[in-house]
């Protein structure tokens, strides 16, 4: 990875950034990175094949991520902790930021906590991984680097028994300034297939690190879902990381567009 291979100030057990001083115009996260466990949960009583599942991670996301933050001379925050010991991206009063059950899979170790617990792990993972986007943010500002925020997942290629067609999506509301031209420049590329809003939407309550960072700042943002069959290899990931980098290194400051919505979809124009 290079001198990008740089974490900066916010790098600790939960949280890292990666090229923390990139002066590109886009800002990644990767909500879902790692499949880590702490030592202290052991293996919230699920067996160890589980934790290579999506349910506890976004298979191959950061190695695209990390690609695109070379290419974009764009930082990358990303959580260090599995979305099974906390979702950071999810409110905290989400009824699955600690998923007793994920897909169809119980997580014996999640079932019945406490207050006390809920918020130890909220300060275990959660706050770090959304104080680092929070600092990062405002450092730029202060330096007058304008900042658009991507953030960069995967998904399984069937969700409770339901095949999913797309190869890729862009999840988006009303601002289309980043996934119009995304959604336009992957449409060019024979054979693929698009998702808009798919296999997502923000309705599904899955746009939480863009709400908050992005959307209370009023600065644009998509967020980018891959599907994981697509994503297994180095050589896959770097193709999809130099396609996906190549379209957001076109983006320009006038494309910015902001689009009605209902029900978290875009309001299609008459025909």
């Amino acid at each position: 990875m290079g001198k990008a291979r740089e974490a900066h100030a916010a790098s600790n057990d939960a949280v890292e950034i990666f090229n923390g001083g990139g002066r590109g115009r886009i800002v990644l996260a990767c909500d879902h990175a790692s499949n880590f466990v702490p030592a202290e949960y052991g293996t919230l009583g699920l067996d160890a094949e589980e934790f290579q599942r999506h349910i506890a991670w976004d298979p191959g996301a950061l190695p695209v991520a990390m690609r695109m933050a070379e290419l974009l001379d764009a930082p990358l925050v990303f959580s260090k902790i599995s979305r099974l010991v906390i979702d950071c991206n999810r409110p905290i009063d989400a009824p699955d930021l600690i998923p007793e059950m994920s897909e169809t899979t119980v997580v014996p170790g999640n079932r019945g906590l406490d207050a006390q617990e809920r918020a130890r792990r909220i300060a275990l993972a959660h706050q770090p991984f959304h104080t680092a986007i929070d600092e990062l943010l405002a450092r730029r500002g202060r330096s007058g680097l304008e900042s658009w925020l991507v953030t960069v997942h995967s998904f399984t290629p069937v969700y409770r028994g339901v095949a999913r067609p797309w190869q890729i999506g862009i999840i988006h509301d009303e601002d289309e300034t980043i996934a119009g031209p995304f959604i336009g420049g992957l449409r060019t590329v024979s054979g693929l297939t698009v998702g808009v809003n798919e296999p997502y939407s923000p309705a599904d309550r899955v746009y939480y690190t863009l709400e908050r960072h992005a959307r209370a700042r009023g600065i644009p943002c998509a967020m980018i879902e891959i599907r994981n069959d697509e994503i297994e290899g180095e050589i896959q990931q770097r193709k999809w990381a130099e396609m996906l980098g190549g379209i957001l290194s076109h983006l320009r400051p006038e494309d910015r567009t902001l689009r009605p919505q209902r029900n978290g979809r875009p309001v299609q124009a008459a025909n």
